[in-house]
């Protein structure tokens, strides 16, 4: 059965080939807005079906995955950071804290969405603001919710442990995604 991942993300392109899945690379440009009012949870999942209706036209006998990760500390959500005094301030707040990502995913397969949302708690050590910023300076994560990327070196040395999947934290809770394929292709 063909795959199809519709994201930019080369971390959710490197671990779904990790996962022996032979895909294609869409993209699309998709408003990713969403209502007040809803949960982190909510968000993820409601963003990533969002990013699989726009190709319900398009797409038949493929299964196509999106996904959507969001970061959220006491109830806040944190998206990419804008610029380099917001990539700080988010650090900063999850400095010494646990918060919780969110990924959300939808399986387009035959007009039928699937989806379903995975947790994981993420609890940094508390981080020196010259820490912050050698971290920005170095590693630029401003494509990245909550202005981390677990697997780089801020991931390596402030993150005391996690309750959960790593790899939801990197964007794409693979064990999750694997059954759920599975159960469509067969």
């Amino acid at each position: 059965m063909k795959v199809i991942l519709f994201s930019k993300s080369p971390r959710r392109q490197e671990l779904l080939s990790l996962m022996g899945i032979e895909f294609k690379v869409v993209t699309k440009d998709v408003d990713e807005s969403y209502a007040d009012g809803l949960s982190p949870d909510e968000v993820a999942k409601y963003i990533a079906e969002k990013k699989a209706h726009a190709f319900d036209d398009e797409l038949n006998d493929e299964i196509l995955i999106t996904a959507d990760t969001i970061v959220s500390i006491d109830g806040e959500i944190l998206g990419k950071p804008t610029d380099e005094a917001d990539a700080k301030r988010m650090l900063q707040k999850l400095s010494g804290k646990t918060h919780q990502v969110y990924t959300g995913v939808a399986l387009l397969h035959n007009h039928q969405i699937t989806s379903f949302v995975d947790k994981t708690d993420v609890v940094f050590r508390n981080i020196t603001n010259e820490e912050i910023d050698y971290y920005i300076s170095q590693y630029k994560p401003y494509d990245k919710a909550g202005a981390y990327g677990i697997q780089e070196w801020i991931g390596l040395t402030c993150v005391t442990s996690i309750n959960g999947s790593y790899t939801n934290v990197m964007g794409l809770p693979t064990e999750k995604l694997f059954l759920r394929i599975n159960e469509i292709a067969n």
